[in-house]
């Protein structure tokens, strides 16, 4: 992995009728990182990744491709693409219309490669779009951009409207069709289960500031969860678990920087879902906050 910086906020801050909803973004997006952005509605992901765009102005310094996104966003959009939860496409062309378009106007788009990736729905090029349901514009939306030779593509919300087997033959199809190691994604989604297969990296926020973040490959190491036998609950209570739940009538106790083997006689270990993580770290700090 290349360690080219491509994203380089600092202090970003995003004010919107006297609430900030950025608030001192600090953040470091490297080549061939597939990074998620993870937080429920109003944390600020969407916001953040509109100024990545050049969409909105902030506070703070932004750099994306060493261009400032706002002052020359005709030079970014070269470089980068895009898609939102509301994929909006011209309904009065057919299908092939707009392929054809696509490839005309854009140097970046591989026709060949959009068409082989709509082999693999139901959409019809000779169809109009105006016809099509909203999974299938989303469909015809995200193989457009997926087709696209972008230095960075930028997903917010990406699989809204998709039913489960697409959602899951998507991100099967961002690896093998898009990703090639030097491509960078951003991804923000509320279906995290569905997505961190694929994150090299993620970025827990809430409220407008980052609340933790780091490589899942460091997260895995960094994180435990173990489900300890009855007759060891005291035991594993007193290694200061920093987070527990209940699930399916068994304790689970999350930790942070304990060694594996420690926990592994007290019983059942593995790495946490970054779902479970997520929402772990989120009521630490609500609890922290609160004393």
């Amino acid at each position: 992995m290349s360690s080219e910086v491509v994203i380089n906020a600092s202090n970003i801050r995003k004010l919107y009728d006297g609430s900030y909803a950025l608030d001192g973004i600090d953040l470091e997006v490297r080549q061939g990182q597939i990074t998620g952005l993870i937080g429920p509605n109003g944390a600020g992901k969407s916001t953040f990744l509109q100024c990545v765009l050049g969409l909105i102005r902030t506070e703070g310094n932004l750099e994306v491709l060493g261009l400032d996104p706002r002052k020359e966003r005709h030079k970014l959009l070269k470089e980068v693409c895009s898609i939102t939860d509301v994929a909006v496409l011209p309904k009065w062309m057919t299908v092939n219309q707009l392929l054809q378009y696509m490839n005309g106007v854009h140097p970046g788009f591989n026709l060949e490669k959009c068409i082989s990736i709509l082999s693999r729905t139901n959409i019809k090029q000779t169809s109009k779009i105006k016809v099509l349901s909203r999974g299938m514009v989303v469909q015809l939306h995200l193989s457009i951009v997926m087709a696209i030779d972008a230095k960075i593509l930028v997903l917010d919300e990406p699989t809204l409207g998709l039913d489960l087997v697409y959602r899951k033959d998507f991100y099967s199809q961002l690896i093998e069709d898009y990703y090639e190691g030097d491509k960078t994604i951003l991804i923000s989604t509320h279906q995290v289960e569905e997505i961190e297969g694929v994150l090299s990296d993620a970025v827990f926020m809430n409220q407008g500031r980052i609340v933790m973040k780091d490589s899942i490959e460091s997260i895995n190491k960094r994180f435990l969860e173990l489900r300890p036998h009855q007759s060891n609950l005291d035991q594993a209570r007193s290694l200061n678990p920093i987070h527990e739940r209940m699930e399916l009538g068994r304790e689970v106790m999350l930790f942070e920087d304990v060694d594996s083997q420690k926990l592994s006689e007290l019983g059942d270990v593995r790495p946490p879902f970054i779902a479970d993580l997520f929402m772990a770290i989120m009521e630490s700090s609500q609890k922290g906050g609160q004393e």
